[in-house]
């Protein structure tokens, strides 16, 4: 597949560059604040015009002001969108007709000459349709030729923009993207590592990496092709326990979160193997275990943990206890700082999709069924006695399991477990929850 143009949305902060970048890729992607700084890393999403596929990206907005009182990772939100201007065959420069043309206005002007890329003038808000308001012509000092009046909240004036960017992207023919990337989404807590792992994987710095908890705001698609396959990585904000006390940006980025969480196949639920398994880490392994996700549980910082005598065992015992509830998961134990053993996540990943996408006849479920009754005769609840008639799997991702009965309150909860477990160490299963349904036979 050949690659995708780059089209690079800058400006400064809240002139509404992720409203506009939501606007061409017609979903709610990045985040919409009145908050200054609320976009921080590159967000990308796939965009199409005419005949013509480009990869969008927003980026932070740029501030050369220097102020202590900012955020300490400022800088880094300006290396992210000086690596996405490189990067862009086009750049689109979002400025705020209401606010008027400001002194950081012509300092991203300047950047932008120095570039020495294609760049389109938005001006956004423009949101009255009919001749340009007079404030429109300020910014024609700006020196650039392509300029239009835009509203990103109403749609004005974007097939116009959109008719003038893409005859600045090369003419070629470009295939569909592939269907059959296997979606990762990086989950945990804040501050345990995710992006570090992320940027590691990519030998980029491709997201922020601070100390300051919450600095992953968006929901970050990143693709990757390696000899294990296609895969889709998802960055995600750190998973917070509810509180009424939280912003509206964190409550947004929460919402991303569990969006991410719907939308993968399979989940690295990153844990501090210095600080050990906290029960915010249990409870977003719940949530994972809720959805029907394949689970691989990454215990980062093995460059310290691996230092303490009998750590790493002590650890993965205390794993399997706390989560008991998901005794499938698997467990690879990594350091972001050294990319020790991150090769490896691609490897199992593959395996644990395997095992989320298998099928099972019902004639061999049958003959395991026999199998079991044989072993463990069913219970007897209440006098009745369960009789499962037959079993048949009737889904996959993740595998799910029908058995007709007789009665559906005869079919313990412990009895079920047993046939899990049996299910389990017949056919493996590793890595993904399974499903267990009961339903009454009909002619019973």
């Amino acid at each position: 597949m050949l690659k995708s143009s780059i089209v690079a949305i800058v400006g400064r902060p809240n002139v509404g560059k992720s409203a506009f970048f939501n606007r061409l890729s017609e979903k709610k992607i990045s985040i919409v604040d009145e908050t200054v700084g609320v976009t921080r890393d590159r967000v990308f999403a796939n965009c199409s015009w005419l005949n013509f596929k480009f990869k969008l990206i927003d980026t932070g907005g740029l501030d050369f002001k220097n102020n202590e009182n900012k955020i300490e990772f400022l800088k880094e939100v300006k290396a992210q969108t000086q690596i996405s201007i490189f990067q862009a065959d086009v750049v689109v420069f979002v400025v705020d007709l209401h606010c008027g043309l400001t002194s950081l206005d012509l300092e991203i002007a300047n950047l932008l000459r120095k570039s020495k890329k294609p760049v389109i003038v938005c001006v956004n808000k423009c949101d009255n349709v009919g001749t340009n308001p007079a404030e429109f012509f300020e910014f024609c000092s700006l020196g650039f030729k392509k300029m239009f009046a835009v509203s990103a909240i109403h749609g004005y004036g974007i097939t116009d923009f959109l008719d003038c960017l893409v005859s600045f992207l090369p003419k070629k023919e470009e295939t569909a993207m592939s269907t059959d990337h296997l979606k990762i989404a990086i989950v945990g807590r804040p501050n345990v590592g995710k992006s570090s792992i992320l940027n590691k994987i990519l030998g980029e710095n491709r997201v922020i990496v601070s100390d300051v908890a919450g600095t992953t705001r968006d929901s970050i698609d990143e693709e990757i092709e390696n000899k294990n396959g296609n895969f889709v990585l998802i960055d995600t904000a750190g998973l917070v326990r509810k509180s009424n006390k939280i912003s509206k940006v964190e409550r947004y980025s929460l919402l991303r979160t569990y969006s991410a969480i719907d939308r993968a196949d399979i989940c690295l639920i990153v844990v501090d193997g210095f600080e050990g398994l906290l029960k915010s880490d249990v409870k977003i392994a719940g949530y994972v275990h809720e959805k029907g996700k394949g689970a691989l549980i990454l215990i980062n910082k093995l460059d310290l943990i691996e230092q303490k005598e009998d750590s790493i065992k002590n650890f993965s015992k205390k794993l399997k206890t706390s989560l008991n509830f998901m005794k499938y998961f698997q467990e690879l134990y990594v350091s972001a700082k050294t990319g020790q053993r991150l090769n490896k996540i691609f490897e199992i990943a593959k395996q644990i999709q395997v095992e989320r996408t298998k099928r099972l006849s019902t004639g061999t479920l049958n003959s395991f069924l026999s199998f079991c009754t044989s072993k463990v005769a069913p219970p007897r609840v209440k006098g009745n006695q369960l009789k499962i008639y037959y079993i048949t799997q009737t889904n996959v991702e993740p595998p799910t399991f029908v058995f007709f009965i007789n009665k559906l309150e005869c079919f313990h909860f412990s009895y079920k477990r047993y046939i899990e477990n049996q299910i389990r160490l017949t056919f493996g299963f590793y890595g993904t929850p399974i499903k267990i349904i009961a339903k009454v036979h009909k002619e019973n």
